[in-house]
Parts: C-alpha cells; structure tokens; sequence
C-alpha cells in the first residue's frame, strides 16, 4: 500500500505530468477551435471545457472520448502544489519563485471560480426606455403573471428544466397545476392552415395557438442565430381543465386568461435578472469616420436610478469603457433599429480581480527572482575583481 501511495505521490509531483496535460490542453484548445464552426462559443465552451468528460455521440450513446477542461485544469493545479511543496525547498534566494508559482496557483483558481460562478445574460434597451432587469443568452422560463392587484403584479416563473422534462408543476401561488405536454429547443411559428394538413403536434384549445402552429426545427449553435424555444402546456384546477396553450418565446405579447376569479398573463420568455436599481437609455451615439460607413465608436449614455433616490447619475459607457456597480459589468455590446436601440452584455464574476492580482503576483516575483540573482552576480564580479 506505501509503495502504490509512492508511486502516485511520485507521478502527481513528477515534470513528466506537466508535459503531458500541457500537450492534453494544447489537444483540446485546438480541437475546440476547429468544432466552434458547428457548434458556436457556448456551446463549445459547454462541451469541452466546463465538463470533465468529452463525449462523441453516436446517435443516442455517448462515448467518453477527452478529458475535458476542469479536468486537465484541475489535475494541472494539483501538480503544481504537489511539486511545489514536495520537490522544492524554501531558501531566500528562491523566494520570486516561490511567488511565481503562487501566482500560478491563484490564476488556475481564479479560472475555475470564473467557469462556475460566471453569468452572462444582455440588457437591450430602446432609447428613452427604462428597465430594472437583464435577459439571459439561453436560458428561458414561462412566467405566469397575477395581474388582479392594480398596485402590483405577483409573478411565477418556471424555468427551463422542468418545462424540458415535460414534468407537472404545482406552485402554492397557482390556484392551477400546469402540466407540460411537449417542449420543443428549438422550433419555427407559421399560421395554422387545416386545409393543408398543418396542424400542432398536441391539440391546441385556447390562446394563440389555435391559429398559430409550431413546429420543431434542429438546435442551431450559429453566431448570427438564436433558438426559439416553444412549448405545450395544460392548466388544470381543481374543477377541471383550463385549456392547451401554445407559449413561445416568437410570441411577443402575453396570453390572458381567468382563473379562480383572478386575472393572469402567461408567456414562454427568456430568463430574466431583476435588479434594485433602474437604467434609461438617454442617447446612443454611432460614430464612423468621415465619409466612410467604418465604425468610428459606439457609446451608450445611461441614468442610473436606485428607488430610494440615493444614487442618480448619468454614466457613459462604450468599448473598453463599461459600468461596474452593483457586483455586474455592464459592457457595451451592439446596436439595433438604426442607432435607436442599444445592446449592453451584462456580466456577473465575483472573481475578476483574481488573474489580474495573480499576473501582478507572478510579475513582482519574476522580477524579484531576477535581482536576487542580478545583485548575487554583481557581487561576485566584485569580488573577483
């Protein structure tokens, strides 16, 4: 049992390692790169690098083919450690090493804390428009909405995984259940015509999809494309049936109903991201160089605005310029509708100071290793001459 024990201490610290997970790593960048083009950055980044197994699917069966990318990442930090505190010894004159390699360590942890703390969603504003929340790239829910109170509106949103797994849903603020009859990932709306034979995979009752028909369509992973999500759902209560509803995300405006003597709106729409503070578009400006269409700058004048009245201010964001507050970043990202509309990506990472105190680290400790051995070097020439 001891010499198995040495045998794997011995290979977790040995250099052989390193040189193998770096060429695994150099494997699985390249091979990702080159599978951007089918499947597009999220999904890549899904597939190969948040994942400890790559999978090659053959039809239905997947086959572990790589390691993923929290596995070489995590395998190389515990060779660094384990090298770090079994093969070297502390000495004065090896102290910027020692930092560089601690700088090391805490850029791999700030990489792993970024993979699975990180959220991503947009702000899309239109100018003159206010919001108070963000939309996710993917994600998506079905919201059902009480709007019988004029003062407020009492909100449940289902997300995307129950709704996939065709499961039944009952929240205690839904004097209904609602079962998913079908869901589709992806899906194309067209008007319904019997006449030619289109109709809804589940028969259709009330709503916007007794004239409306969705049909299926493969996931697209393009850059320039976006999945439109769709889905069946029954709302049953304690008397009996509600209807079949068509909700989907092409479905711009909320489908009404009644129910137990309330008001509701329903809509299959991509996840949102409330937040105690609001942001109205006041100008966005598209400059291009002169007498070119070439963009030039792109720059969003934004109010902030908390609801206690403590924070109201303007703030000017555009490229490598973006608003940091309230632990999100708020970059500027494109424009739609003729410079009308601005597109803002709206990133939440805890960890983003991490690789920029981990390079500072690394840094001071390459160049104080350097002038230990600078001053070690001037001296003996000293003493020599």
């Amino acid at each position: 049992m001891l010499t198995i024990l040495k045998d794997l201490r011995d290979l977790l610290v040995s250099l052989k390692l390193t040189v193998v997970l770096l060429v695994l790593s150099i494997i699985l960048v390249l091979v990702a790169t080159l599978d951007q083009v089918n499947l597009g950055v999220w999904a890549v980044q899904e597939k190969y690098f948040k994942t400890f197994v790559v999978f090659w699917k053959t039809g239905n069966v997947s086959i572990a083919v790589f390691p993923g990318g929290y596995t070489i990442g995590g395998l190389l930090l515990l060779n660094l450690l384990g090298a770090h505190f079994y093969r070297f010894k502390w000495e004065w004159r090896k102290v910027g090493i020692w930092l560089a390699h601690a700088g090391l360590i805490l850029l791999l942890i700030g990489e792993l804390l970024t993979g699975l703390m990180q959220d991503e969603y947009h702000l899309r504003l239109d100018q003159g428009q206010t919001k108070n929340y963000s939309e996710s790239y993917r994600n998506i829910e079905l919201a059902i909405t009480d709007t019988s109170d004029p003062k407020f509106d009492e909100v449940v949103a289902i997300p995307e995984k129950p709704l996939s797994r065709l499961e039944t849903i009952q929240h205690p603020k839904l004097p209904f259940r609602v079962e998913v009859k079908a869901f589709f990932p992806n899906s194309m709306l067209g008007m319904r015509a019997p006449a030619m034979g289109s109709e809804n995979p589940v028969a259709v009752s009330q709503g916007a999809g007794t004239s409306v028909v969705a049909t299926q369509r493969p996931l697209t992973y393009k850059e320039n494309e976006r999945n439109i999500p769709s889905a069946f759902v029954e709302l049953v209560g304690p008397e009996g049936s509600l209807g079949t509803w068509l909700v989907s995300v092409a479905l711009e405006d909320s489908q009404v109903f009644t129910a137990a003597g309330r008001t509701w709106k329903m809509a299959l729409r991509f996840a949102r991201h409330y937040k105690p503070y609001s942001l109205t578009l006041l100008k966005f400006s598209h400059d291009r160089y002169a007498g070119t269409e070439i963009p030039k700058n792109f720059s969003s004048r934004i109010r902030l605005t908390t609801p206690d009245g403590k924070d109201d201010r303007e703030v000017l964001i555009y490229m490598n310029n973006p608003l940091r507050y309230a632990g999100l970043t708020f970059y500027q990202a494109g424009f739609e509708n003729n410079d009308t509309t601005t597109v803002l990506q709206v990133v939440r990472n805890p960890s983003w100071l991490i690789p920029y105190i981990a390079c500072g680290v690394i840094t001071f400790g390459l160049l104080l290793q350097f002038g230990i051995h600078l001053v070690g070097f001037v001296t003996k020439r000293r003493a020599a001459a």
